[in-house]
């Protein structure tokens, strides 16, 4: 009798130890990083790329663990009811009841998945060859069981954003972390991610902006533009600014200029320039950084469906809408934003709307106008005199100045900090009130 005792009570103890490993195994499948799992596996760690394929089959894996896991469960319920109905007769299913329910829970749920909780990786590592094992085992089983959740539950719809949505709330949680190192590259990556999602004429120099060279000046002229001229590369028309015809790159004209002994009438300034790359304003970012790389080229010249010049786009403007403002010693300072005591900010009209959102924290919508100037003018539905003030999308905008038709420079106040003005007028009010 007592032998028997012994050997039931031992077979129990092996059958909880086994559905603790089933219980374990499955959370840390669960909850292992594919990711790191990816990374270790091309790094030749056997162990990853068997984890790597399980996670791949997670439906079927997770199928063979469940089945196996109430099947000791079961079994080993049933030795239990057993054991004790002979030790205390007809109570005995009570005891048998109270006694397995503690020990599976605590031992054979809690415990186990906690460990695999606090370890997923680790423990999804060690357990790949018994799991591959496990699947092989059950495949069967788990095939006839998939197709029964086939019939009973409708097969979900394949979401193409769902790895770029995980990406990037990864890249919100790692900037959560108080670090402004952290915060700064939780920026740039969300940039990357984002390049996809942005035109090219969002972020371009628009035309007006656009300094030129004009191919009717002499070449003495040309030549002092592009000394007084802070960029490397300018486009040239001729007869009218929209007619560019080439791109002078200020290292080719000084080549051809000491080859000419420094004379500039013995220069041939339309052999020197380049042939203009043009291209459409509604390209994205990632497109239009790819053929940069693929022509290797600096500087391109934007343009509308209707074939006519918007402006200028280059690699650096690209670099900067990923890591921000990248400035040398050739560079203007802008001073496009600048901060009031008060808590507003006189900002320039031609500040883009991606430079402020990024700059100051804010969510002005970008998706009908890539500059301040043009937000305004798309809410407001007019074009407001100087001293008009205008509110709307949580802010109160007061129209500072303007050029002809274009509003240069605006007052932008948040609605929060006007809210804390008034508040502090009732106080003021209340206190001076007798």
């Amino acid at each position: 009798m007592l032998t028997t005792v012994v050997a039931i009570s031992l077979v129990i103890v092996l059958l909880l130890a086994a559905s603790a490993f089933f219980s374990g195994s499955e959370t840390a499948l669960t909850g292992a990083n594919a990711a790191r799992m990816h990374l270790l596996a091309k790094g030749g760690d056997r162990r990853a790329a068997r984890s790597e394929r399980l996670i791949a089959i997670k439906d079927r894996v997770v199928s063979a663990i469940l089945i196996g896991n109430n099947l000791v469960n079961i079994l080993a319920s049933a030795l239990a009811t057993t054991l004790f109905s002979t030790l205390f007769g007809g109570f005995g299913v009570v005891v048998a009841t109270v006694v397995m329910t503690v020990l599976v829970v605590v031992f054979a749920e809690v415990l186990p998945k906690t460990f695999a909780l606090r370890e997923p990786d680790s423990v999804a590592l060690r357990v790949s060859r018994p799991l591959a094992l496990l699947t092989g085992l059950f495949a069967p089983a788990t095939f006839a069981l998939q197709r029964v959740i086939s019939l009973l539950l409708p097969t979900p719809k394949a979401d193409d954003d769902e790895g770029e949505e995980a990406l990037r709330g990864a890249i919100a949680l790692h900037a959560t972390s108080g670090d402004a190192e952290d915060e700064a590259e939780s920026q740039m990556l969300g940039s990357i991610l984002d390049l996809e999602d942005v035109a090219v004429d969002e972020i371009m120099t628009h035309r007006s902006q656009i300094e030129s060279l004009d191919l009717g000046q002499s070449n003495a002229d040309l030549i002092d533009s592009v000394l007084n001229s802070t960029f490397t590369r300018l486009p040239v028309w001729r007869e009218q600014p929209d007619n560019i015809v080439g791109v002078l790159h200020a290292k080719n004209l000084f080549r051809a200029l000491r080859k000419a002994d420094g004379d500039p009438d013995k220069l041939d300034i339309g052999k020197i320039v380049a042939t203009p790359w043009f291209v459409p304003g509604t390209a994205s970012l990632l497109e239009q950084l790819q053929h940069f790389r693929s022509r290797r080229e600096h500087f391109a010249l934007v343009v509308d469906e209707y074939g006519g010049l918007e402006g200028v786009v280059t690699l650096e403007d690209i670099l900067e809408e990923i890591v921000g403002d990248i400035d040398d010693e050739e560079d203007e300072v802008r001073r496009g934003i600048q901060r009031e005591a008060g808590g507003s900010f006189i900002i320039d009209g031609e500040i883009s709307l991606r430079d402020l959102n990024r700059n100051l924290s804010w969510r002005l919508p970008d998706d009908r106008a890539s500059t301040l100037a043009g937000f305004v003018l798309y809410e407001s539905r007019q074009i407001p005199e100087v001293g008009q003030v205008l509110s709307f999308q949580g802010f109160q905008f007061e129209i500072l100045g303007r050029d002809r038709l274009r509003i240069t420079r605006l007052r932008v106040t948040p609605e929060s900090v006007l809210a804390q003005r008034r508040r502090n007028q009732r106080k003021t009010s209340e206190q001076n009130t007798p």
